[in-house]
C-alpha cells in the first residue's frame, strides 16, 4: 500500500484531482460543523424557542454532569501522580527481570531533543540543568539543543553558553541549527525537531551502532522542567509496557514554572489545562500525545521522522504512527509530572493577547482531522473500531471546545431575547433563565476542587507574595464563563475557520516570560 498520504498536510499536497478534492472537503468539515451548530441554535431559538429552551437546559444538564464525571477522574490521575513522584523507580528498574530490549535497564538511552527559537539563556539553563539533576545515569543521555538559524547571533551566542556550560554533563551534548528557508517546510517545531533528530542519528547514533530499540526519544519544550526521577519513571514504563516501540509515552503537564507572576487568566488557564491532562490519565484510550512526550527512537525513524509541514506537531506524530502501523500503537500514561511555563508577559494586556494566541493555536490541531479522516479512507487495515473511537473523540471535542461555552452562556438566552406570542407567555420564558441560573451556580461549585487542588500544586511561595494571594487564587475561578467565551471557544472556533477559509496558520512560538529572567 502506497504511503504517500502519511506526508501530507493540507490539500494541495496531493496530485489527484478526486483526492484533492476529498481532502479540502474534509479541511472544510470541522469549522462548517461548528458554525452550523451555532446559525442553527440562533434559528431555532427564534422559530422553537420552546424546543431550544428544552435543549439549551438539558445540555446545560448534562455539560454539569460531565464536570462531575471529570473530576473523579482529575482526583484520582493526582492521586496516582503524587504516588508516583514518591516512588523510588531505581530501584524498581533493578528488580525488572532481564528482557527482549535490553540485559539491563542501564542499557536505555535517553535521547532528549529540545527544540528552541527565542528563548532567553535563563530558560534554557533551567531546562537542561533540571535534566541533568535527574537520578538516571547521565552517561546514558544525549541531549539535543535544536536551535533556529532565524534567531541569528544572538541565538548562535546562547548555544555556545549552553554548551560550555554542559557538554560534560552528558554521554553527548549537542547543539544543531536548524537551516532557515527550506522549501516545504513551516518553521516552527516540528520542522526543527526533525532536522535536529536526523543530524543525532547519522552523527551519533549510526556512528555508535546503537540501536534504535534501546533508546527512547523524549521531545521537551523549551521551558519545560523535569521532575527528578522523570526518566527512571520513563524507563520504567518503557521496559514494562506490552508494545513499547509502538508506544508513546505521555507525562502531565504542569504550568507552573512562573505561576506567582501570572495575572488571574493566564492562572486559570494554566491550571484549566493541567487539570484536563491530568484527567486524560485516567482515560489512556482516548490519549493523544501532547506537548513534552517520549517514544521509541525505531519508530520516529519508521514513520521518517516527523512531518515538517505541519504546526501541531505534537500531535501529528501520533497520527502518524497509528495510520502507519495500522492501528497497533497507543499513547501511554505515566502519571508522573513535568513542569512548564504560564502564559504570562510584561503586562496584562500583552498576557491576555499571548494566551488568546497560543490557545489559537493549540486549536489549530483540528488540521489533524482531515489528515485522519482521510488517512482512515486509505488505509483499510485499520480497524474500524478504532476509527470510530478515535474519530467521535476528536471531532466532538473540537466541536464542543468551539461552540459549548457559546451554546451555554450565551445563545442559551436567546429564546427568552426572542420569546413572543405563546412562548413569551408560557412558565418556561420565565423560569428558562432561574434553571440555567441554578445550573451554572452548581457548576460554580464544583470548582472549589479545582480551586482547592490548584493550591496543593503550587510550587513554594516566593518571601515577596503575601497571604491576599491565596485568596486571589481562589476568588479567579469566578471568571471562567468569561474565559471560556473569550479565550477557549472564540480562538478554537477562529482556529477552525481559518483552515475552513483556505487561511492556513503557521508556528506561532509562545514567549517566555520569567520576572527572575528579566
Amino acid at each position: 500500500m502506497k504511503e504517500e498520504y502519511l506526508k501530507v498536510s493540507r490539500y494541495s499536497d496531493l496530485e489527484d484531482p478526486k483526492e484533492r478534492f476529498i481532502y479540502r472537503a474534509l479541511e472544510i468539515f470541522p469549522g462548517a460543523l461548528s458554525w452550523s451548530t451555532i446559525i442553527l441554535s440562533i434559528i431555532a431559538a427564534y422559530f422553537f424557542p420552546l424546543f431550544t429552551a428544552g435543549f439549551i437546559i438539558a445540555f446545560a444538564v448534562f455539560w454539569f454532569l460531565r464536570s462531575i464525571y471529570f473530576s473523579f477522574h482529575l482526583r484520582a490521575g493526582y492521586k496516582i501522580m503524587r504516588e508516583n513522584e514518591a516512588r523510588n523507580w531505581i530501584n524498581e528498574l533493578e528488580s525488572l527481570p532481564k528482557g527482549e530490549l535490553v540485559d539491563h535497564w542501564s542499557d536505555i538511552y535517553h535521547l532528549i531533543v529540545i527544540p528552541t527559537y527565542d528563548e532567553s539563556e535563563y530558560i534554557l539553563k533551567n531546562t537542561i540543568s533540571s535534566i541533568s539533576e535527574n537520578d538516571y545515569p547521565k552517561d546514558k543521555m544525549i541531549v539535543v539543543l535544536a536551535m533556529e538559524e532565524r534567531a541569528g547571533e544572538q541565538g548562535v551566542l546562547i548555544g555556545k553558553k549552553m554548551e560550555e556550560l554542559f557538554c560534560d554533563k552528558f554521554f553527548k551534548f549537542l547543539v544543531v541549527s536548524h537551516p532557515k528557508d527550506i522549501p516545504g517546510e513551516i518553521a516552527g517545531k516540528s520542522s526543527n525537531e526533525a532536522w535536529a533528530t536526523r543530524v543525532v542519528k547519522e552523527s551519533v547514533i549510526d556512528k555508535l551502532k546503537i540501536p534504535y530499540k534501546k533508546i527512547i526519544l523524549t521531545s521537551l519544550d523549551s521551558d519545560t522542567v523535569v521532575y527528578p526521577k522523570y526518566f527512571s519513571c520513563l524507563t520504567h514504563y518503557y521496559l514494562t509496557a506490552d508494545n513499547p516501540i509502538r508506544s508513546s509515552f505521555q507525562p502531565i503537564p504542569l504550568y507552573i514554572n512562573n505561576i506567582w507572576e501570572a495575572s488571574p487568566i493566564s492562572r486559570v488557564f494554566a491550571f484549566s489545562s493541567t487539570f484536563w491532562h491530568t484527567t486524560n490519565q485516567q482515560r489512556p484510550e482516548k490519549l493523544i500525545t501532547f506537548s513534552s512526550h517520549s517514544m521509541s527512537f525505531q519508530s520516529l525513524v519508521d514513520i521518517g521522522f516527523k512531518q515538517t509541514n505541519v504546526v501541531s506537531e505534537d500531535s501529528r506524530v501520533f497520527w502518524q504512527c497509528l495510520l502507519k502501523f495500522n492501528g497497533d500503537y497507543e499513547v501511554i500514561p505515566i502519571h508522573y509530572p513535568v513542569s512548564m511555563d504560564a502564559n504570562t508577559a510584561p503586562t496584562f494586556i500583552k498576557t491576555a493577547i499571548n494566551t488568546y494566541k497560543q490557545k489559537r493555536r493549540w486549536a489549530y490541531g483540528v488540521e489533524n482531522i482531515p489528515y485522519f479522516l482521510f488517512g482512515f479512507m486509505k488505509n483499510k487495515e485499520l480497524p474500524f473500531s478504532q476509527k470510530w473511537r478515535f474519530g467521535f473523540e476528536v471531532i466532538e471535542g473540537q466541536l464542543t471546545w468551539a461552540t459549548a461555552p457559546i451554546l451555554i452562556y450565551i445563545l442559551g438566552w436567546l429564546p427568552i431575547i426572542f420569546a413572543r406570542g405563546d412562548f413569551a407567555n408560557m412558565v418556561a420564558s420565565y423560569n428558562l433563565p432561574i434553571i440555567l441560573s441554578r445550573i451554572l451556580t452548581l457548576a460554580m461549585f464544583g470548582l472549589v476542587g479545582s480551586a482547592y487542588l490548584s493550591i496543593l500544586l503550587l510550587p513554594p511561595k516566593p518571601p515577596n507574595y503575601g497571604k491576599a494571594t491565596f485568596v486571589i487564587l481562589i476568588l479567579q475561578w469566578i471568571i471562567v464563563p468569561f474565559t471560556m467565551i473569550f479565550f477557549s471557544a472564540f480562538p478554537a472556533l477562529e482556529a477552525q475557520t481559518r483552515l475552513m477559509l483556505g487561511k492556513y496558520m503557521g508556528f506561532w512560538p509562545t514567549p517566555k516570560y520569567r520576572k527572575d529572567d528579566q
